[in-house]
């Protein structure tokens, strides 16, 4: 049978609606019964008992926030009565004993991935163009529109066909109730055959950015660049340059030296090179030489080892901490048990939790780089007149994240268990096996962005409201936490966790069954829906205050 309400941890005193809860209704729980004072939705919380104004709220056990006002036992917590506070935090002692989780299934599994010459293992196959300067975005642009359907990587252009025979409606007189009123149709369109069999793409990485910001946003650019150039599941790059701009490839290739990256670059300065159309043929004719050389390589099977698995959420809601972020974690957990590296970001989702994750810091210069990274961060946002505090979003907020500390809390979640190896600050590679911390904002597209950069060749992202981010060059796998959303969104969620709030598996068995859909993504057996998408989202972060 389904339980109706859920206290996440033995400390809390706040208790999470499992399904719809009326008011007056007596809910027994925990040894005592509880009378709510309103409706209760799901994903939302009530009170286990009277909090006067000031009162600490715990959930997850720790502080997430302090009551605003006096609230009686089985009361809606809300914004209005409750606001977001969270514990300090200082260097502590070191706790990085853990229970590893029992990975006995999985073992002697491998997966089918490209190999580089540093020993890293891709979980794909493409090839990037990319620009050091906007300037240069509109070049890409003629290449991607010369090269990507040629080459067989286009999409069905399925709208295209639809938003015509609108058009043909038009002129054929009917009214604008009638074109109103039509529906989508599936349209089979033949695209031409994939000329490279062991390439999955040639991706073109627009972006905003490389002149006219600080020397600090170029270096910044250029590192995160250079990690996807050094990404495993890069084979290699065409860079294009304006020549004028702040971003100079001298300083793309320092940064690629600190990845010891050794890929081939074609590299076309439009300023030496004169016409656009000198650039754009040259560009088109390189990057199929790359190609070429490239399809070479085939998938050879890896050690689960190899995976460096970024952990992601976004559009989040009350059950995202509670089934499909802790599935995460020990997906998490069970990855650093089998030696490979999974990644935790967005920094200002972190704000409550920061002891526990500076304490779990093997190293403690570690824990001191983590505690400095999120004190200055949450300096810089208050700087800037706003805060942590501000960043649970509206659609958070309605479905029942009211402070940040409990998102945040929740979030924490896909972090597991297991000891902190590192600390990196954007953009930064990951170097080390185990957990990583990484220095992002919570915004879904910048903080994706950044975990591949830093060299994650899968990411597992949860939501709860639904969101469709993906990557140029990495699977970003879709985690709903709810089965109202894996419904009502099919088209972008690959694996509802659901079934944990309805009772019909563990946080281990929907684990286990997410290793294992990972396995078969990274060795190209099954494609995730942001892939077959082409949901390319790449938003480089200029470090200022993004939440």
């Amino acid at each position: 049978m389904k339980n109706r309400v859920l206290k996440v941890h033995p400390g809390d005193n706040v208790i999470v609606a499992l399904d719809e809860l009326k008011e007056a209704e007596e809910i027994a729980f925990d040894g005592g019964i509880v009378k709510l004072q309103q409706d209760i939705s799901p994903k939302h919380k009530y009170n286990q008992a009277d909090l006067k104004k000031g009162d600490e709220v715990m959930m997850y056990g720790v502080l997430v926030g302090k009551a605003a006002q006096d609230i009686p036992a089985g009361s809606w917590i809300n914004t209005f009565n409750v606001k977001h506070a969270a514990s300090p935090f200082q260097l502590g002692k070191r706790k990085t004993e853990w229970q590893k989780p029992d990975v006995t299934a999985f073992q002697d599994r491998t997966f089918q991935g490209f190999y580089r010459k540093d020993g890293s293992v891709g979980t794909a196959n493409y090839w990037i163009v990319l620009p050091l300067v906007f300037c240069e975005n509109k070049n890409l642009q003629l290449m991607k529109e010369a090269l990507v359907d040629q080459l067989g990587y286009g999409k069905k252009a399925k709208y295209e066909h639809f938003a015509g025979d609108l058009i043909q409606k038009y002129k054929q007189g009917q009214s604008v109730e009638q074109i109103l009123n039509s529906e989508l149709q599936s349209v089979a369109i033949e695209r031409n055959e994939r000329i490279f069999a062991n390439i999955d793409g040639v991706k073109f990485l627009t972006h905003d950015m490389g002149c006219g910001g600080t020397r600090q946003d170029a270096q910044a650019l250029c590192g995160l660049l250079a990690g996807y150039i050094a990404h495993p599941n890069v084979a290699g790059a065409t860079v294009l340059s304006l020549g004028c701009q702040n971003a100079q490839y001298s300083i793309l290739q320092e940064e690629l030296a600190k990845r010891n990256a050794d890929k081939p670059i074609v590299f076309l300065e439009q300023q030496a090179l004169g016409t656009e159309e000198k650039v754009v043929s040259e560009g088109i004719k390189q990057t199929l030489a790359g190609l070429i050389e490239a399809n070479k390589t085939e998938r050879q099977p890896a050690p689960l080892s190899k995976l460096v698995l970024g952990l992601e959420c976004g559009g989040s809601d009350g059950f995202s901490g509670i089934s499909a972020n802790p599935t995460l974690g020990y997906v998490s957990d069970m990855l650093v048990t089998l030696g490979g590296s999974t990644v935790l970001s967005e920094f200002p989702e972190l704000c409550g939790v920061e002891q526990e994750l500076s304490d779990r810091c093997v190293e403690e210069e570690s824990a001191l780089k983590f505690i400095n990274l999120m004190r200055s961060y949450a300096a810089r946002a208050e700087q800037a007149g706003s805060g942590f505090d501000m960043n649970p979003s509206p659609g958070n907020i309605k479905d029942g994240l009211i402070t940040d500390a409990i998102k945040s809390a929740g979030a924490a979640k896909k972090g597991g268990t297991s000891p902190v190896t590192d600390v990196l600050d954007y953009p930064e590679m990951v170097k080390k096996p185990g957990l990583n911390l990484l220095c992002t904002p919570g915004n879904d597209v910048e903080s994706t962005t950044a975990m591949v950069g830093s060299g994650c060749n899968l990411v597992l992202f949860t939501t709860g409201l639904g969101t469709p981010t993906g990557n140029p060059i990495a699977p970003v796998i879709k985690v709903s936490s709810n089965r109202k959303l894996a419904e009502k969104m099919s088209d972008i969620i690959d694996i509802n966790t659901g079934t944990i709030i309805e009772g019909e598996e563990t946080i281990e068995e929907a684990g286990h069954k997410m290793l294992d859909y990972l396995i078969k993504v990274a060795s190209g057996e099954e494609t995730c829906k942001a892939v077959s998408n082409q949901q390319d989202d790449f938003i480089p972060w200029k470090r200022g205050v993004s939440l």
